[in-house]
C-alpha cells in the first residue's frame, strides 16, 4: 500500500499568525497518526516562515511514540538544513527529501538539475544523512530538461534511495482533462519506469488532493509514499483532520481498482 505521508507545514503558517500556540502542529501530527497516516512531513525553511527548530524536535519526540510512522524532513541541504537533521537527536529522520528550492521561492516548484557542480555539493551530505541511518529522497521532475533517465540514473550513483516525482504538473494536466492529462500521465508513468528499472523507490508530492490522487495512483501502482499538506489541511477544514486523513488513506486503497482511462 501507498504510504501517507501528512505535510503539516500549513498548521504551523496558521500558528505564526499570532503569538499562541494554536493550532499546535504538535497535536494536529498526532491526530493525523491516530487517524492512520504512516508519517509526518516537515518542511522548514530559514526565514522559520511556517515550521520552526523546535517544531522539527518536538515532533521527533512524537514520532518516538509511534514506532512504525516515518518522520520525513524535506528542504535545500545548502540552506540550513542540515542542523534539523543533526540536531533532533538518535539516528535521524527517517527520511530526507532534498529539494532546490532558495529562500525566494513560495513554495517548491521543481526539480533537481544534478550537474557536475552541485553533486559535487550533494555527495558528502549524502553519505552524512546515510550515515544517521536516514532514507535519502531527491525531489525531481518527471520530465527534466534532461532526459529522465540520465538524470535519475546520476540520482542513484549519488546514493539516493528514492526520488520523488514533482506532481504540480499531473495537478495542472488533471484540471485540464483531455489530452493535456494523457500526454501528462504518460511522462508520469515513463519517468516512474525510468525509476524502477535503476532500482530507485519512488515517492511523489505538490497539489495532490482527493480529486487527482487516485488516478495517478492507478496508473503507477509502484509509488512507495505520498506527502500531502496544503489540499488536506484545506479538507480538514470542512470534514476534519482525522476524518480527512481517513478520506486521504481511502482513495489511495481506491487504486487497486482497475485503471480507467482520463475523462476529459
Amino acid at each position: 500500500m501507498t504510504q501517507l505521508s501528512v505535510n503539516v507545514n500549513k498548521v504551523a503558517t496558521l500558528r505564526n499568525t499570532r503569538p499562541l500556540n494554536i493550532p499546535s502542529v504538535l497535536h494536529c501530527a498526532k491526530l493525523a497518526l491516530d487517524a492512520g497516516a504512516h508519517g509526518i512531513t516537515v518542511h522548514p525553511r530559514p526565514d522559520h516562515r511556517h515550521i520552526r527548530p523546535d517544531d522539527v524536535t518536538d515532533l521527533a519526540a512524537l514520532l518516538k511514540h509511534y514506532p512504525h510512522a516515518e518522520f520525513n524532513i524535506e528542504g535545500n541541504p545548502f540552506l540550513d538544513y542540515m542542523p534539523h537533521i543533526r540536531n533532533i537527536g538518535g539516528s535521524g529522520p527517517t527520511q530526507c527529501t532534498l529539494v532546490p528550492d532558495s529562500t525566494e521561492q513560495f513554495t517548491s516548484d521543481h526539480g533537481w538539475s544534478l550537474t557536475p557542480d552541485t553533486c559535487k555539493q550533494l555527495a558528502p551530505l549524502i553519505v552524512e544523512m546515510k550515515h544517521l541511518g536516514c532514507r535519502v529522497s531527491l525531489f525531481m521532475d518527471a520530465s527534466p530538461l534532461d532526459a529522465p533517465a540520465s538524470q535519475f540514473e546520476i540520482a542513484k550513483q549519488l546514493g539516493a534511495d528514492r526520488i520523488e516525482l514533482y506532481t504540480e504538473p499531473y495537478a495542472r494536466a488533471f484540471d485540464q482533462g483531455g489530452s493535456a492529462l494523457e500526454a501528462s500521465l504518460t511522462q508520469y508513468i515513463t519517468a516512474a519506469q525510468h525509476a524502477h528499472a535503476l532500482g530507485l523507490a519512488l515517492n511523489a508530492g505538490h497539489d495532490l488532493n482527493l480529486h487527482n490522487l487516485p488516478l495517478l495512483l492507478q496508473h503507477i501502482p509502484t509509488l512507495a509514499e505520498v506527502s500531502i499538506g496544503h489540499a488536506l489541511i484545506a479538507d480538514a477544514l470542512e470534514f476534519g483532520l482525522p476524518t480527512t486523513v481517513k478520506k486521504y488513506l481511502a482513495a489511495i486503497d481506491s487504486r487497486q481498482t482497475k485503471p480507467s482511462e482520463p475523462q476529459s
